[in-house]
């Protein structure tokens, strides 16, 4: 499940991305994850945005098709949402440190909001689902 994280700034749609400098193999990301056991897919996505960039106030705009090589692998089923804040939006630059159960439990994330049509790289460029967003 992938959560593009969006908001309007000085008239341009903004994405929400992550990069952790101690896992730089990790390339530059968009917060991420897998549901619990019994789990809606909203319930695992406030989940995820919560642990992995701290952010609570959301709201689920709409599905987006997953495009990509990757999805054809069968390990899980793939969602991914595109996701605006409510309320109290965060700074523009942050650091977050990831908790819960996770591989990722303890890794220190940056965030930042990057324009989506700028030339985003996320995950070494194998995810272009986030240009559906602009």
């Amino acid at each position: 499940m992938l959560a593009y994280v969006t908001r309007e700034r000085d008239g341009r749609k903004e994405l929400l991305v992550f990069d952790d400098p101690a896992h730089p193999a990790m390339g530059t990301q968009v917060p991420a994850g897998r549901l619990d056991p019994g789990e809606s897919l909203q319930d695992g996505l406030r989940r995820e945005l919560h642990e992995e960039a701290g952010l609570d106030g959301v709201r689920i705009v709409r599905e987006l098709q997953v495009l990509g090589d990757w999805v054809a692998r069968p390990d899980y089923e793939n969602h991914a949402f595109e996701v605006c804040m409510e309320g109290e939006e965060p700074p523009d630059t942050w650091e977050h440190v990831v908790h819960g159960d996770g591989d990722d439990a303890g890794f220190v994330f940056h965030c930042r909001w990057s324009a989506v049509d700028s030339d985003i790289e996320l995950s070494g460029g194998g995810d272009p689902t986030y240009r559906r967003l602009a």
